[in-house]
């Protein structure tokens, strides 16, 4: 078995990035189903959870119905049209103009499903639920379970858990088909195999994973803390280790600006029952607000702008202990074993032999990252602070990201780190026999099933044949728990088709944007008599260049717009103030704000690319996302599409390309594969 060092970690690419397409292992697994004895596998049932908005709306069914009947001024003014040959049909005697066509639910897509249904991108489960299959290779079908979870009640779930539910999501809250699903696995009827379970929680974007796995987590952490507290006489128990930090839950994130909304989704939670959460990749300076005889709502929101602007508070070793940590796999790793673990310290001299590095020699040796060098951060050198023994909940959040060719190396480490520290060492699959494997072309005829000695739970919208081979693998007693509308749109979200027209596309961009604003302000006149808010707007392009051109030619155009690369200037370090005004806020935080519409001055548009795709809950207020480039592959576009149109709320997804003449079958294939996930 080969293992892999810390320096062939460091030489792997540290940020994932959709610019890599790698062909098979981004096509979306056909089938959850394990091949295993020991594997489950469960669907939520369809008709039990068809619903057409928002879970803490509240309305009757009559409602329901009879909104759903109730045409939208985007449907009026966009009217439908079946075939493509129509597009590009209309043209302006003035100026040219782009040729929309909108797609809804109810409109068939021509033949598109049955053409994709045949291929190896898609998974559709066959039936409800199912476990592993036997002996024969059939699977085993389990009787459809009628008793799932519609409220979110106590028991099963602890009161406080449930007060603070209903006030961030609303007193009529109700949990969502992944969310049942994760209550009834995950708390009340976890499998009967003894030892630590492992769980896969599929479902399209957002349907709510994030509370799916945070409830009965936060919930095992509590009762295990109180239990320990009962054995001890109320005095907390002794960690038996040196370090400052020791959680007994871990969240890992691919970006720093999700890892930063899950420490936040978590502290929503928590109002009421009491634990503390640290996310590793906020500012860890000292906050500049005073929290002497504040309530615990203001203390609530006091927090929630930290995230958005002043940072984590200020840690030390007398403070309370941390029950939940958030971060980046390499941030943790960092953590764990101080930074700068991943940098060589020796070299090889002419004969080949190994040579300790002097101090002088390793001062100068170039930085792994730009910012060990920057001013007002930690010294190149630090000692280690996290302790991994309390750990009993290990959640991989984005899956398919984090056991993909940029991550896995360093997820699949710092797992290994964790067992270590519990007393159970597991062996670290180096990338290229994981390749070998894939491939066919390896010497292992049967992978050994690894058993980490902690609860894990992976979770993505989309399940690439890479991850679902690896999971067959590795963990073939994993129990899979997926949506009816996973690798599908979310209902409701619709999709229009727009046609460059051949002239300036960044114009046509333009000429979008204002039709839409056009369009909120004729609505709210025609509802209020008065202007109102104007929506916003999420662009997503394939190549940072173009952000930045993009982004620079609606500022001319005067529209104050954000550009968001990997390598924007403002893109804040230690908070996700950057993203301001563009992500979802609680309530407590959203108090006393006063709303602008201004989009001279306020920024309305958005501009980046799959760096803000993954995981990440945009407010509301977007409610279109255009695609300007041709999707490098579906599991990108069901990312991108996925900003809007989320928990219930309408929304749109706007598609470029050229429809008609030379060059447009690859905007043809685009709709017809996009078609196959509505």
């Amino acid at each position: 078995m080969l293992r892999t060092t810390g320096s062939q970690v460091c030489q792997k690419a540290l940020f994932h990035s959709s610019a890599v397409d790698f062909a098979a292992a981004r096509s979306l697994t056909k089938s959850l189903k394990p091949t295993t004895k020991t594997g489950q596998y469960a669907v939520a049932s369809k008709p039990s959870f068809s619903r057409d908005d928002a879970p803490h709306r509240g309305l009757k069914p009559k409602a329901l119905e009879s909104r759903s009947r109730t045409p939208r001024l985007s449907q009026i003014d966009f009217p439908q049209r079946e075939r493509p040959k129509q597009f590009g049909s209309a043209e302006s005697s003035r100026r040219p103009t782009t040729t929309t066509t909108t797609s809804t639910r109810p409109v068939e897509q021509p033949s598109v499903d049955e053409h994709l249904k045949s291929s190896d991108e898609f998974f559709r489960p066959a039936q409800s639920v199912s476990v592993a299959a036997d002996t024969k290779g059939k699977s085993k079908a389990l009787p459809v379970d009628s008793t799932l979870p519609t409220q979110f009640t106590s028991p099963t779930l602890l009161p406080g858990f449930v007060q603070s539910l209903k006030e961030t999501l609303g007193q009529n809250v109700r949990p969502t088909p992944i969310q049942s699903l994760a209550i009834q696995w995950l708390l009340a009827n976890p499998p009967d195999t003894p030892g630590w379970k492992q769980f896969l929680l599929a479902a399209e974007t957002g349907s709510g994973k994030s509370i799916a796995y945070l409830l009965p987590m936060l919930q095992a952490i509590k009762e295990a803390e109180v239990a320990e507290k009962d054995v001890l006489d109320g005095e907390r128990p002794s960690t038996h280790s040196n370090r400052l930090h020791n959680p007994r839950g871990l969240i890992l994130a691919p970006t720093h600006e999700l890892a930063r909304q899950l420490s936040g989704f978590a502290k929503d939670l928590l109002h009421q029952t009491k634990l503390r959460v640290m996310c590793a990749s906020q500012a860890n300076v000292k906050s500049t607000q005073k929290v002497k005889d504040k309530t615990s709502r203001k203390m609530a929101g006091m927090f929630d702008e930290g995230a958005q602007g002043e940072g984590e508070f200020q840690v030390s070793k007398g403070g309370h202990s941390v029950d939940l940590l958030v971060g980046t796999p390499m941030k943790v790793l960092e953590m764990v074993r101080g930074r700068g673990w991943d940098r060589v310290h020796s070299k090889e001299d002419n004969d080949g032999n190994e040579v300790v590095l002097e101090k002088e020699e390793e001062e100068t040796r170039r930085s792994r990252r730009g910012r060990d060098f920057e001013a007002g951060w930690a010294t190149k050198w630090s000692t280690p602070e996290l302790g991994l023994k309390n750990i009993e909940w290990v959640v991989v959040d984005e899956a398919d990201v984090l056991f993909d060719p940029d991550f896995q190396e360093t997820t699949r480490l710092l797992l290994a780190d964790i067992s270590a520290a519990r007393g159970h060492p597991v062996p670290v699959i180096s990338a290229s026999e994981l390749e070998a494997q894939q491939s066919g072309t390896s010497d292992v005829s049967t992978p050994t099933p690894i058993e980490y000695p902690f609860n894990l739970v992976l979770t993505s919208a989309t399940i690439p044949n890479s991850l679902n081979q690896y999971l067959e693998n590795y963990h073939p007693s994993l129990v899979r728990l997926a949506s009816p509308q996973l690798h599908h749109l979310p209902k409701t979200l619709q999709t229009e088709y727009v046609a460059w027209t051949g002239g300036n596309k960044f114009a046509d961009i333009l000429r979008r944007v204002n039709k839409i604003w056009a369009e909120d302000s004729a609505a709210s006149k025609a509802s209020t008599g008065k202007e109102g808010k104007l929506s916003k707007v999420l662009i997503f392009c394939n190549k940072s260049n173009k952000v930045v051109e993009l982004c620079s030619y609606l500022e001319e155009q005067g529209i104050k717009s954000v550009a968001m690369t990997s390598k924007s200037e403002h893109r804040g370090r230690g908070s996700n103030r950057h993203l301001t005004g563009f992500l979802r806020q609680h309530q407590a935080s959203q108090a006393g704000r006063t709303i602008i519409s201004d989009v001279k001055t306020d920024p309305h548009v958005m501009v980046t690319t799959s760096l803000l795709s993954r995981g990440l809950d945009f407010t509301p207020d977007i409610k279109h996302v255009f695609i300007v480039d041709e999707p490098r592959n579906m599991v990108d576009f069901l990312h991108r599409a996925g900003r809007s149109g989320r928990a219930g709320q309408r929304g749109k997804v706007v598609i470029f390309g050229k429809l008609k003449g030379r060059g447009s079958e690859r905007g043809r294939d685009v709709r017809r594969r996009v078609g196959a996930l509505v």
